[in-house]
């Protein structure tokens, strides 16, 4: 039987920046993640390099999109989350990557905290291939004035 270990995945095998941003993307999607977004924050924020957000619709389907991303990284390319905050009951989930920071958010909590609308001067690109999303970016508010 022949299978491939975490721990003997090469540095050539992990994942960095957008690939880890769409790497994990692409796991929330194997759980039916709706309205996944990433957010390039490189020369904005800190904070981190990207920001994965998506939404599920209940607890349990919450629960299982966190699960599927840090199973399926951690499998395919040796990635755990450096940390884990939030629970499925508090409907909004965080798994830190450092450089990508995902957010699992029920769909209601996630037009509440608007984090689009927080950063909304940075891109958001489609997670399937990388590429910006063009007229996406929210424009300041006094933008025109």
């Amino acid at each position: 039987m022949s299978y491939m270990s975490t721990d003997t995945v090469s540095k050539s095998d992990r994942l960095v920046g957008l690939d880890l941003a769409r790497a994990c993307s692409a796991q929330a999607d194997k759980k039916q993640a709706e309205k996944i977004t990433i957010l390039d924050l490189r020369g904005i924020s800190q904070l981190a390099d990207f920001f994965v957000i998506c939404c599920g619709t209940s607890l349990p389907h919450l629960k299982a999109i966190r699960e599927e991303v840090v199973k399926g990284l951690t499998e395919s390319h040796g990635e755990r989350p450096d940390h884990r905050d939030g629970l499925a009951e508090s409907q909004w989930m965080v798994l830190d990557y450092i450089d990508v920071v995902v957010h699992i958010f029920h769909e209601d909590k996630r037009a509440a905290y608007a984090l689009e609308e927080l950063w909304g001067d940075a891109p958001r690109l489609d997670w399937q291939n990388g590429e910006e999303i063009k007229g996406t970016q929210l424009e300041p508010a006094d933008a025109g004035e």
